[in-house]
């Protein structure tokens, strides 16, 4: 059968065997034909509700196929059987044939059925068997449609086709929406038929409803669109795609990724194909940078597996889009977040610094490498040493230092471009020059531009070009609005260059530094007055007194300009005793120094007074108020106070609230004791047990004075507390750490300091730290001493006057004999007068000869000047005119006067 074209009803004919031979097919197919009704309607019409009989069976023994399989289950045509069976099931596929299902049935002119197939079996579920032979006209609901479909029969005829939509009963009487293609076919011997294509008018919209919208997002979407086979070939692009990659639609077709796109970026997306091929899992928004060269940017790829309905793979679809702007505007909010981050950073890492050069190493370094491969941080010397500000201009002579170095990387030219420390000096017209001077940063790039950075020919400068360094800023450091050094960072190799982003964004870190700088500054000053004050107010020199050897350390805090009142004392005192004295004022600051200052020489012009310990400081705590800081604040103080008679071995301590002193005895193996400037042997260590009492300025709590025979040797330790206190322990171990320390040997008692600072914990608060060691000893060896005790009877004083004129002239000083007689009679006088009680007289022969006058009675003796005509009060006038010193010492219940006379020979030093 051929179709014939549109217009006109001539047909091409065939050969007259072949169109038999087609006949005889059309008849064989065809039913007999069905009797006629006696009326004039035709019986089995749509329009007869009447019964009627078949005109033939529901079963065709030549065909064997049982009527209606093939159809729907309903009702049966009208004139059939009574059931026609359930219908055949549609084959299984996964085609558009099957979603859209085409029917086909062969009419003759008159428009009887002579074909019907399975497919319109299905859509309007009449069995073949019923309908052939019968017209069409019978399954049209109204008069209006039969009009209409005949006259498509009949323009068919003439034209050759016809297509519209038309409206169908079907075998349950439901009407069926068609679209419909009628074409004309004519046989070998001319015979015209007429084709009839059917579809449900409803499936066949949603398909172009379909289609409409594939053309819609694979013609005019801005996106991307790519169709790959199973070879992850092309099948179909849009022309977007087309654009973006820049080649042609057609060059795509039946091309992989690798064949169409550079080598560099098509490895990368094969990748990905290849993987949601093999897979099924799809990749969604990958952003890559655009492989195409003329169109530079990123682009986001998703690729999807696509099978058909019965699971085959097809291949994948991919879309692609431009994200440009996008990727672009991320990055430059990430970008910005990271500058941010960089900020915050380095403000946390500079916040609580106080030095000068940490702040610009950490500068230098929080740069490297996020914005830049090498950095420096160039400073005035007078902020790294902490002096004044230059208040004139800076020019050539400006001394410079550069403390804060970073680099990428390691070298001999690194060395060179940023070595730490080194001194800086630039030509007043060069890029570094001209930012000191005007504040204004620069941006270098460039070989010229590079070489102007400080003078012509700097080796700085050549090792930057050898590191191929191509871009450079050089930003102030300022701070009150002065430049206070400079901060210079530079890109090398293949890094981009700086911009005015780069430029802004570190001229806001230079300034954030500049202010931590400057706080730096500030803190040294002031710290170096407040250490200054500090180390004025503290003994300037130690004495070593007999039978006492000192060392002592002191460290300072570390923190801020917050100096301590940390101090300590070494006191000589008459009779060749020692006072040893460590303090500490609560508090920080220059006040606290100075309160420090003012306790230390209240506690010195006390102790001249060879006031007993516990006395001494129920002086000091009288004196309070008056050494306070401010009227507002009360003086809150520790002090240990200890004196040490290397005569008696001694040694007497009291302590207002401080740290309680540790002994370390020497034990028996040590052997003879070591005198001065020998190693200590070590020994049994402990805390002395001593009351406790009230820190200075609180009150209420007596003072108490513990007397202690010391073994020769032994080593005293007095401490404040930055040296045993820590945040997280106790004092206890603390202490207990300092004793195992001691307790050891040392080379010397300098040596036995240092080990003791080298235990200090490293997380202790930053407070001061005063140390006090004495090694106690009995006197110089062959000191002369002698001494007696004498009833208290007139007799006492000629008694006296014999065994010191004996006694002198043994020791060959009876140049003394008249003066020592005369003084120690007056001294026996008083207190043969007013005590009751035994005498004591005790010659000592040192660098003075020292005479020690005891008595039971605790009141001091006091002068007073007498007249002509008094008979007495002359003995302590004559003591006081021609002793060298003189003075009273309380000595457990009563006092001892005592007084120095000059060897011979040492007259005219005094």
């Amino acid at each position: 059968m051929s179709t014939t074209g549109n217009g006109g009803g001539g047909a091409r004919r065939t050969g007259t065997a072949g169109g038999a031979a087609a006949r005889a097919r059309l008849r064989r197919a065809a039913p007999p034909a069905a009797p006629q009704p006696p009326s004039g309607r035709r019986r089995g019409s749509l329009a007869d509700p009447g019964p009627v009989q078949p005109a033939t069976t529901l079963a065709d023994p030549a065909s064997g196929v049982q009527a209606g399989l093939r159809g729907r289950p309903g009702r049966p045509f009208p004139g059939g059987p009574a059931d026609a069976g359930p219908g055949l099931a549609a084959p299984p596929g996964g085609s558009l044939l099957d979603m859209l299902r085409v029917a086909i049935a062969i009419l003759d002119t008159s428009g009887r059925v002579v074909l019907w197939s399975p497919a319109a079996e299905e859509l309007l579920g009449w069995p073949s068997e019923l309908l052939v032979g019968r017209r069409i006209d019978e399954l049209i609901p109204d008069q209006e449609q039969v009009a209409r479909i005949r006259a498509a029969i009949q323009g068919t005829l003439r034209n050759g086709r016809w297509a519209g939509n038309a409206e169908l009963r079907d075998r349950d009487g439901l009407p069926v929406a068609v679209d419909a293609r009628i074409s004309l076919l004519v046989d070998g011997d001319g015979t015209p038929f007429l084709q009839v294509n059917l579809a449900e008018a409803a499936a066949v919209r949603a398909v172009e409803r379909d289609l409409a919208v594939r053309d819609a997002l694979f013609e005019q979407s801005p996106l991307g669109i790519a169709i790959l086979d199973g070879d992850l070939r092309y099948t179909a692009v849009n022309q977007t795609l087309a654009e973006m990659n820049g080649v042609a639609l057609e060059d795509h077709v039946g091309r992989t990724t690798g064949e169409t796109l550079p080598e560099r970026a098509a490895d990368e997306i094969t990748a990905i194909q290849r993987q949601v091929l093999a897979t099924g899992e799809p990749v969604i928004d990958v952003t890559l940078a655009s492989p195409v060269t003329t169109r530079p940017g990123y682009r986001s790829i998703s690729y999807s597996r696509m099978t058909d309905r019965s699971g085959r793979v097809l291949g994948i679809s991919g879309t692609v889009m431009d994200v440009t702007e996008r990727y672009r505007a991320v990055a430059k909010v990430e970008h910005a977040r990271r500058r941010l981050s960089l900020l915050n950073e380095f403000g946390s890492r500079v916040g609580d610094l106080l030095d000068a050069a940490r702040i610009a190493q950490e500068l230098a370094s929080s740069v490297v490498p996020r914005l830049t491969d090498h950095s420096a941080v160039i400073l005035l010397q007078a902020v790294a040493h902490g002096d004044d500000l230059p208040r004139h201009g800076h020019d050539r002579r400006t001394s410079l230092l550069q403390l804060g170095t970073a680099s990428v990387q390691d070298g001999p030219e690194v060395e060179v471009m940023l070595r730490r420390g080194a001194r800086i000096t630039f030509a007043e017209d060069s890029a570094c020059g001209r930012v000191l001077r005007t504040g204004v940063p620069e941006l270098l790039s460039g070989g010229d531009q590079l070489e102007d950075v400080t003078y012509p020919g700097d080796p700085k400068m050549q090792a930057a070009h050898d590191l191929g360094v191509h871009s450079m800023l050089v930003v102030p450091l300022r701070a009150r609005g002065i430049v206070i050094g400079l901060l210079l960072v530079s890109r090398a190799g293949y890094r981009e260059g700086f911009d005015r982003d780069d430029l802004a964004f570190t001229v806001e870190l230079a300034d954030r530094a500049g202010s931590s700088l400057d706080n730096a500054r500030l803190y040294a000053r002031e710290r170096t007055a407040a250490l200054t004050l500090q180390r004025t107010l503290l003994p300037q020199q130690v004495p070593q007194p007999t039978g006492v050897e000192v060392a002592y350390r002191y460290v300072p805090g570390s923190s801020g300009t917050e100096v301590g009142g940390d101090w300590f004392d070494v006191i000589p005192l008459p009779g060749d005793r020692t006072a040893l004295v460590v303090g500490d004022v609560m508090g920080h600051g220059l006040r606290a120094a100075a309160t420090m200052g003012r306790l230390r020489t209240a506690v010195r012009v006390l102790a001249a007074l060879d006031l007993p310990p516990d006395v001494l400081l129920r002086h000091v705590h009288e004196l309070a108020d008056d050494l306070a800081q401010g009227p507002d604040e009360a003086l809150l103080a520790t002090c240990v106070y200890a004196v040490f008679d290397p005569g008696t071995a001694n040694l007497t301590v009291a302590k207002a609230g401080h740290i309680p002193p540790v002994l370390v005895v020497p034990g028996e193996e040590a052997g003879e004791p070591t005198r001065t400037g020998g190693p200590l042997p070590g020994g049994a260590g402990r805390i002395l047990d001593l009351p406790s009492g009230a820190p200075l300025g609180v009150g209420g709590v007596p003072f108490e004075s513990v007397e202690l025979k010391i073994p020769e040797g032994s080593l005293l330790a007095l401490c404040t507390d930055g040296l045993v206190e820590s945040r997280d322990k106790d004092l206890d171990v603390g202490l207990g750490r300092l004793i195992a320390v001691l307790q050891e040997p040392h080379a010397s008692i300098q040596a036995a300091c240092e080990a003791v600072l080298d235990t200090m914990e490293q997380g202790r608060e930053p407070d001061d730290v005063a140390l006090l060691l004495a090694r106690l000893g009995h006197g110089q060896a062959g000191t002369p001493t002698a001494g007696w005790t004498l009833p208290a009877e007139p007799t006492a004083v000629s008694r006296a006057r014999r065994l010191v004129r004996a006694t002198l002239t043994e020791w060959g000083v009876e140049d003394l004999t008249d003066t020592a007689e005369l003084l120690v009679s007056e001294l026996v006088t008083n207190a043969v007068r007013y005590a009751s009680a035994p005498i004591g007289v005790r010659l000592t022969l040192g660098e003075t000869l020292l005479a020690e006058i005891s008595d039971p009675l605790p009141d001091p003796p006091r002068e007073r000047h007498a007249a002509e005509a008094d008979e007495g009060g002359r003995g302590l006038e004559l003591v006081h005119r021609l002793a060298l010193h003189w003075g009273a010492r309380a000595e457990g219940i009563g006092k001892v006067v005592w007084f120095e006379l000059s060897l011979p020979g040492n007259e005219a030093d005094e």
